[in-house]
């Protein structure tokens, strides 16, 4: 998550934490924020079931992801003791510290705003449905959760002038990543699982890239945040995310 002045952000950031959490008052979501999480449920469940890695329907599965908004200390009462991850609600998008260091402790910040109905399928900045539906429930998987711990500590320990690398390597792996199965290609990134043509373009789309993954070219590739991808990085296992590549 990139730095942005806050007049700029969609969010509300008035009342947060020094750490840029804000509660969530799960109880404050309209009939309408409903009626978009179910609408944006039902459509990304079914392509999930058809095209997500079942490690994310297994996830979805565990934490009971349904018709209403989740309540984050539910979710939380499911996860953490499955991999000793929690959420943390924010305002929106926060600065790369405020991001990373959460995770390398285990705690993944969630957006608490939902986007509209005329923002189902693109809006700029990740709202609540993005955050949790496309994140959260691989964080149940004792493999993933354990890379998300180490992204976390290696972007701290890359310093700023080595960050955008490790950016790079996010979006390739934990947004828009895809993954070798028993049952062919399947999607576990995040930016793919919360968009409908996302998920199509990614499995099915012709002219696009989906190369073997290798962390130091994932790193070195440049991305478009504003389209649909061009490359894919596939995996063969989630082991290999867990291999230490360098920043440098």
């Amino acid at each position: 998550m990139k730095p942005a002045p806050l007049e700029n952000l969609r969010g509300d950031y008035a009342g947060m934490a020094p750490d840029w959490t804000v509660p969530q008052h799960v109880d404050l979501y309209s009939d309408e924020d409903q009626a978009v999480w179910r609408l944006l449920v039902e459509r990304q469940t079914t392509l999930a079931r058809q095209h997500a890695c079942d490690e994310f329907l297994r996830g979805l599965e565990a934490l009971g992801i349904g018709d209403a908004i989740p309540d984050f200390e539910e979710i939380n009462a499911r996860l953490e003791p499955l991999t000793g991850w929690r959420i943390v609600g924010v305002p929106g998008l926060i600065p790369d510290t405020a991001f990373y260091d959460p995770l390398a402790h285990r705690r993944f910040p969630v957006t608490i705003w939902i986007r509209t109905r005329a923002e189902l399928d693109y809006l700029v900045e990740p709202d609540l449905f993005h955050d949790f539906f496309g994140h959260v429930p691989l964080l149940t998987d004792p493999v993933f959760a354990d890379y998300m711990q180490a992204y976390g500590r290696r972007a701290i320990a890359a310093g700023l002038d080595n960050i955008h690398r490790l950016a790079r390597l996010y979006w390739f792996t934990v947004e828009f990543g895809l993954i070798h199965t028993a049952k062919g290609l399947k999607v576990y990134g995040a930016g793919i699982l919360s968009s409908a043509a996302e998920v199509k373009h990614a499995i099915e789309g012709q002219g696009v890239e989906r190369l073997p993954f290798a962390p130091a070219q994932a790193m070195d590739r440049p991305y478009e945040i504003d389209r649909l991808q061009n490359t894919y990085f596939v995996l063969d296992d989630f082991r290999q995310l867990l291999d230490r590549p360098s920043a440098h």
